[in-house]
Parts: C-alpha cells; structure tokens; sequence
C-alpha cells in the first residue's frame, strides 16, 4: 500500500472529495442491468463515454437519469437482448453489458 508523507509543523485537518474513475462508473453501469429496479450511482465523471453507456442501457429498456456527478437506472424486468451495435461499437467498455443481459435473458 502507497502512503503520503507529509512533514511540517502543522496539523492537517479538512476533507479530500475524490473523483469517480471512468473504468469505474462504466462497469457499475452495465452491472445495474444484473436486477430489477433503481441503481443509483455517485461520484459520476462527466464524460462521453458515461453518456454513450446511459444511451446504450436507454435502448436496452432502462430509464436513466444523468446529471450533477450522479447517474440512476431503473431497470425494467424484461430489459432487451438486443444492444445497438452503432452504440455499442462507439467505446469499448459496453461490452461489459453482454455478460449481465445473458445472466437476465438467457
């Protein structure tokens, strides 16, 4: 484990508010899809990619709300099977959908 060392005559007191990481968020994402109803996630990065994969997961089935660092899907009980390859082709981390919608759809 990495550790900081800081040295000074002062005590350090405050908070650190860290940022989600992309690899992250995109993997949770598609993990939603593994059940029924609302996931919501914090610390979002505003990126693109987070964008693409809120879409992809829209024409899955899923209700996704996306903005302010947060993102929430509502997954339905039946979602789709069938990911839009145009979408999909888009950023690489959608893959990750495959797995949690054979676990759902057989």
């Amino acid at each position: 484990m990495e550790r900081f060392l800081v040295a000074g005559g002062a005590r350090l007191a405050g908070e650190v508010s860290v940022t989600g990481a992309k690899n992250s968020v995109l993997k949770l994402m598609a993990a939603a899809l593994l059940a029924e109803g609302r996931t919501t996630l914090t610390a979002v990065p505003d990126i693109l990619d987070v964008t693409i994969m809120a879409e992809v997961l829209r024409r899955l089935g899923c209700d996704v709300d996306l903005g302010g660092g947060r993102v929430t899907i509502d997954v339905p009980a039946q979602p789709s099977h069938e990911a839009d390859y145009e979408l999909v082709r888009r950023i690489r981390a959608s893959i990750a959908v495959l797995g949690p919608l054979v676990a759902r759809c057989g």
